[in-house]
């Protein structure tokens, strides 16, 4: 691949700038209360070009590290700088890409929203949040930028917060992600403790901290500390746990179906290479410290997430909800590639993943918008994205048609697809993983496969029951044209040339050549027999579903069957957690708040009560007794003082003849006593 050349401190400028636009973005729209479309689309833009000349120059070369000392605690320096990598340009083209393309199609879709400004500006921090992401050369720094994009998707999913579900589901979006956030803190602490830096170059790089240290004695021991050895697994299972989180693995999935209460074309943005990739981003950037524990742990909960969240997505009829537990499996996907070793499988299947998820979401929001509007104009009541009141939109939607069956095909895995390329490197590097163990093991890649079956015949019941059948709506048309240029612009990216000239080799893929340091030893046999057995199996499960859902000869689906209620019901797991986290919660906050009200409350009241009493009484007798004798003694000094002024006359006679009555008074009293 051709390369362009600029100095280090030049693709570091650049870096900054590409991350400082969709900022700007922010800023400027809050600032000048626009609506800001075309500014914010420029931005981002400007991101998306830059991104390119990054990428173009430092793949399959060497890394640009830079830095600078950030504050000091003590004789400590904490650094902040920027690290340039594969895994780094990658993703950096991914985001800005597929933001870009968002952003887009956004001027249509969110055309005449009431807070469009706001919509815009929120857009702008996300991409600044998930930009700084991926360029971080600092566990810390990578933390704050990982809570910013926490921060940004709660204010996107919760736009509609006028919705009450909307508003909910950006709480519980927010909550369930600083469950994942607590253990991603965690395990950095873990770290700092033991190699007293944050820098991802020292710790992880070639020859760095990490892999210097040793197990020895039960003993985990580096260059400037020492712990338990079990430490090393408590460390990379903290990390592991944010990972679960954004990335929406089970147990911590829950969030994601309900995030989809926000717009369509921020549903896209979430799920295609922005917030949910973080996780498994976040894997690739520590991946020398996960243990053989860890990655076993790691593989179980990719595989159990990858089968459970393709059996739900098999019985929903809300489509956004469909695309949401698919992506919640082909998460599970990359996240068990990771388990197994298969690190540049896992990073090609989440870049072909982007394309083809985002154009999914985005053909399904064309649909969307368009039965959206056709119910204001004819006043209908229905759900507008329910597909069970869908069909016959091919003719109608035909551009919605073509790239969203261009979409399906590459999440089935089909040849000519760039999902056939990556999908196939996943289940032919698993069966080759598997070849080395035994017992349970062995069964990894055959759940893998089951999954990847089930992905298909989904796909088709949502493409079957959208655009085939009797049509039910007359005079819908395809959307407005920059809606319909994002869906051929991510078609074309769905397909097997933008990865691979070889549609049947993903080895020859340029993305999988740079990652090929961590991939595994081939077998030339699986080669063959894996793609062919499941693409043979999987044309199988599309014709069956053409059966059942077109031609409407067959019913797979009882809906009062327990499978059905429980897949459809997502596995219970919202009713699970009501009843072991969320009901608790409230009976002890209703325990505390009745507790407060009647006894702390209480105890305070009845002491107010003997207080004021107190009082009463203290100023009954201070006003009865104390000033009464003080105001009675008063009144007798006046009464002498007024007695006595009588005396004073100023007459003579009136003194002689005072004086002559209390002399014979003397007397008499004198004669008497």
């Amino acid at each position: 691949m051709e390369t362009l050349n600029f100095s280090d401190s030049t693709l570091c400028i650049m870096s900054i700038l590409m991350i400082v636009m969709p900022l700007l973005s922010f800023s400027a729209v809050l600032i000048r209360r626009t609506s800001g479309g075309n500014f914010a689309v420029f931005n981002i833009s400007i991101s998306f070009i830059i991104s390119i000349l990054i990428f173009l120059t430092v793949w399959n070369k060497n890394i640009v590290h830079e830095q600078l000392t950030w504050f000091s605690v003590g004789e400590r320096q904490f650094t902040a700088g920027i690290l340039l990598n594969n895994l780094s340009v990658l993703m950096m083209v991914l985001v800005s890409g597929i933001s870009t393309l968002v952003h887009i199609y956004s001027l249509s879709y969110m055309k005449g929203d009431a807070n469009i400004n706001k919509y815009w500006a929120y857009l702008g921090l996300f991409c600044f949040s998930m930009l700084g992401l991926v360029i971080s050369d600092s566990l810390l720094l990578i933390y704050l930028f990982w809570e910013l994009v926490g921060f940004s998707s709660y204010l996107l999913i919760g736009f509609w917060f006028t919705k009450p579900a909307a508003s909910q589901a950006a709480k519980k979006a927010f909550i369930m992600n600083r469950i994942g956030d607590i253990g991603f803190l965690c395990g950095i602490m873990i770290i700092y403790s033991q190699f007293q830096t944050l820098d991802i170059v020292k710790l992880f790089g070639e020859g760095g901290l990490v892999s210097s240290a040793r197990i020895d004695d039960g003993l985990w021991i580096s260059t400037t500390s020492q712990m338990p050895a079990i430490w090393l697994s408590i460390a990379g299972l903290a990390l592991f746990t944010g990972a679960i989180a954004k990335s929406a693995q089970f147990p911590l999935h829950t969030w994601l179906p309900d995030a989809m209460e926000g717009p369509t074309s921020v549903s896209s943005l979430i799920h295609a290479a922005t917030m949910v990739a973080a996780g498994v981003f976040l894997l690739g950037r520590v991946y020398p410290i996960l243990d053989h524990f860890t990655l076993n742990v790691i593989t179980a909960i990719g595989i159990i997430t990858a089968f459970m969240a393709a059996t739900i997505a098999l019985t929903q009829n809300d489509i956004k909800r469909i695309l949401a537990y698919s992506t919640i499996s082909q998460l599970g996907f990359m996240i068990a590639a990771m388990g197994i070793g298969a690190y540049g499988e896992s990073m090609f299947h989440l870049a072909t993943h982007a394309f083809f998820k985002c154009l999914l979401f985005l053909a399904a929001g064309a649909v969307i918008h368009q039965l959206h509007h056709f119910k204001e104009q004819h006043q209908l009541d229905f759900d507008h994205q329910d597909i069970r009141r869908m069909g016959g939109l091919r003719k109608q939607m035909p551009v919605a048609f073509i790239t969203m069956c261009i979409a399906a095909v590459s999440l089935a895995g089909l040849p000519f697809s760039s999902g056939y390329l990556s999908k196939d490197a996943l289940l032919i590097t698993s069966f080759e993983w598997a070849e080395g163990f035994h017992g349970v093991k062995k069964a990894v890649p055959y759940v893998l496969v089951l999954s990847s079956w089930m992905t298909v015949f989904y796909i088709s019941r949502l493409i079957f029951k959208v655009f085939l059948g009797k049509s039910r709506f007359e005079g819908i048309h395809d959307p407005p044209s920059p809606m319909n240029r994002t869906l051929m612009v991510l078609a074309f990216c769905s397909i097997f040339i933008l990865f691979s000239f070889n549609p049947f080799s993903y080895e020859n893929s340029w993305l999988v050549q740079g990652f090929q340091d961590a991939g595994v030893l081939r077998l030339d046999p699986l080669h063959i027999v894996v793609p062919l057995a499941v693409n043979l199996v999987s044309v199988a499960i599309i014709y069956c579903a053409y059966i059942i859902y077109v031609r409407k000869d067959a019913k797979v689906f009882s809906d009062e069957s327990f499978f059905y209620r429980f897949s459809n019901r997502a596995w219970y797991l919202n009713e699970a957690y009501t009843f072991l986290f969320t009901r608790p919660a409230e009976s002890v906050s209703h325990f505390s708040y009745q507790f407060d009200k009647r006894v702390v409350d209480g105890i305070i009241n009845f002491l107010g009560s003997v207080i004021r009493i107190l009082s009463s009484i203290s100023d009954w007798v201070d006003r009865r007794i104390v000033d009464g004798a003080i105001n009675s003694v008063a009144e007798l000094a006046k009464s002498i003082g007024n007695l006595s002024r009588k005396f004073q006359t100023g007459h003579l006679q009136h003194y002689l003849i005072t004086m002559l009555t209390v002399v014979i008074a003397f007397f008499i009293l004198n004669y008497f006593l």
